[in-house]
């Protein structure tokens, strides 16, 4: 883990007052004494000694954190919030009136297993945790469970509708996508930008039609519902965002 991410999640209880970074110096460890250690592991971090010094192992399970806006949030990705990991279940951009546009996101808590919702405003800035992935490919679904398999060694792993919510929606057979693990667990997965989905449902195209604001519903294979253009013909694959889940284009 780097440096910096470890001093990032360090609980507040483990700081102590003892330690006095402008020395640079650690204090002495004692190897044959009983009586626990109490390190200032914050000083330590701003001293530039790293995790190692001050014994505490780094998590092999948390890798990075970067920043990212609100309206990037997608089902499946893991997220930092009030100093927990969450997986997003659902997410839901919404534009009431005149108001300003806000996204209603549904959270899980991985440590408590707990589900709320929250309301996050367009710009705020969300930390996207990465943990342990893994590159895997999806196969199939047996009622609630979904499965992947790791194509380097072909083990198999599943997940379960009420761990990825609304990332069912847009998962396809074959698709490549990355599985996060946290704890040794599978927690969620990473979706890609896009996914092509075929239309399996809507109401017949009209040849001559053109993109405009007029739309209609479109069932798709996965069961997502998409509002797509008067031109768009069941059997037609469409290219749609996985952020949103709206249409982007034909595929």
């Amino acid at each position: 883990m780097p440096q910096a991410l470890f001093c990032a999640f360090l609980e507040p209880s483990l700081l102590s007052p003892r330690y006095d970074p402008t020395t640079h110096d650690p204090p002495h460890l004692p190897t044959n004494s009983s009586r626990p250690v109490n390190l200032n592991v914050g000083a330590l971090c701003a001293a530039g000694i790293g995790p190692a010094s001050a014994a505490y192992p780094p998590s092999k399970e948390i890798h990075s954190a970067m920043s990212i806006p609100a309206t990037q949030l997608r089902p499946g990705m893991i997220i930092k919030h009030n100093n927990d990991l969450h997986s997003v279940f659902s997410v839901e951009h919404r534009t009431p009136g005149n108001l300003r546009a806000f996204i209603q996101a549904k959270l899980r808590n991985l440590r408590t297993g707990a589900m709320f919702e929250h309301r996050f405003r367009s710009p705020d800035p969300i930390d996207k945790i990465t943990v342990d992935e893994t590159e895997m490919e999806y196969l199939y679904n047996d009622g609630d469970s979904y499965y992947f398999m790791d194509t380097s060694n072909y083990e198999q792993t599943h997940l379960t509708r009420e761990i990825l919510g609304d990332a069912v929606d847009y998962l396809i057979p074959n698709l490549q996508i990355k599985v996060e693990f946290f704890d040794g667990k599978a927690v969620g997965i990473e979706l890609p930008q896009t996914v092509e989905l075929t239309v399996v449902s809507t109401e017949p195209g009209l040849k001559s039609a053109t993109a405009s604001n007029v739309t209609k519903p479109a069932k798709t294979e996965t069961g997502l519902v998409v509002q797509v253009p008067p031109f768009i013909n069941e059997g037609e694959k469409i290219k749609v965002d996985t952020a949103e889940g709206v249409y982007l284009s034909r595929a």
